[in-house]
């Protein structure tokens, strides 16, 4: 913080200083003229320029996640009717249907009616993906499989939407479905993850249908406590065999198995 923010910092009521130092918009910038002053300009076309960028990024299973990683959970590939990032932006549709050969080797590889199918899809930020989706991944398998669920094969979908998981419904029928995906990058951060789930989400069903919990990154919503916050949502739709609008998170609350 520069001296002369620092001194127009200090002079503000405490609760407006208190709200700054949790929160990293740019509020009580100053200005110059009609518009911000010229470090602020910069640094906001500076993230703007890294937003852009992060759309068009794209994940590699090898190189985001490991040899060791992609052995361990048996990962694999999988694409979308989408064939290139740009066609991907430009038709949101066909992010949300597998291509034929990604459904063959879905039915192929992944075993039917798990009681918990994690996914992982680029959508708008993949590097949101490789950098937190992966130990995100780790957290939920190791709570889930304490919790005795049995787990399906994970997979990674490239050109990813949120309405594929209607799709991963149809072909394997888990009971409940977590894609853990990129949102949309903004001017702040770039790399937040969303986890969308979803009680045997099927062809038709939409966001109604649908619970979600965003803003996991290191400086949102913790890693560990995205897969508590989760597998807790989990537990609640296998109780009220339901999902969506119906379902209420609960926090603070003891584990919901």
């Amino acid at each position: 913080m520069s001296e002369a923010l620092s001194t127009k910092t200090d002079a503000l009521p405490e609760i407006v200083r208190q709200a700054l130092a949790r929160t990293p918009a740019r509020l009580f910038v100053g200005r110059a003229g009609t518009g911000y002053p010229t470090s602020t300009a910069l640094k906001l076309r500076a993230d703007h320029a890294a937003a852009r960028d992060t759309v068009y990024q794209e994940v590699d299973l090898e190189r985001d996640f490991g040899t060791e990683r992609i052995s361990g959970y048996g990962l694999f590939n999988t694409q979308t009717q989408a064939q290139t990032r740009t066609e991907y932006l430009m038709r949101p549709d066909r992010g949300r249907f597998f291509d034929l050969a990604s459904q063959a080797r879905i039915q192929a590889e992944c075993s039917p009616e798990a009681d918990l199918q994690i996914v992982l899809g680029d959508g708008l930020s993949a590097s949101a993906i490789a950098r937190h989706g992966v130990k995100l991944l780790d957290f939920l398998w190791v709570r889930a499989r304490d919790r005795s669920w049995k787990l399906g094969k994970p997979f990674l979908i490239r050109f990813c939407r949120v309405g594929i998981l209607n799709e991963i419904g149809r072909l394997l029928h888990p009971q409940i479905v977590v894609l853990l995906i990129g949102e949309r990058p903004g001017l702040v951060q770039s790399e937040s993850l969303s986890a969308y789930l979803a009680f045997q989400p099927q062809p038709g069903h939409t966001d109604a249908q649908r619970n979600l919990i965003s803003n996991i990154h290191p400086q949102g919503v913790s890693l560990d406590d995205a897969a508590e916050r989760i597998l807790n949502l989990a537990g609640q739709m296998r109780l009220a065999q339901s999902s969506g609008v119906l379902i209420k998170e609960e926090t603070g609350q003891r584990q919901i198995k």
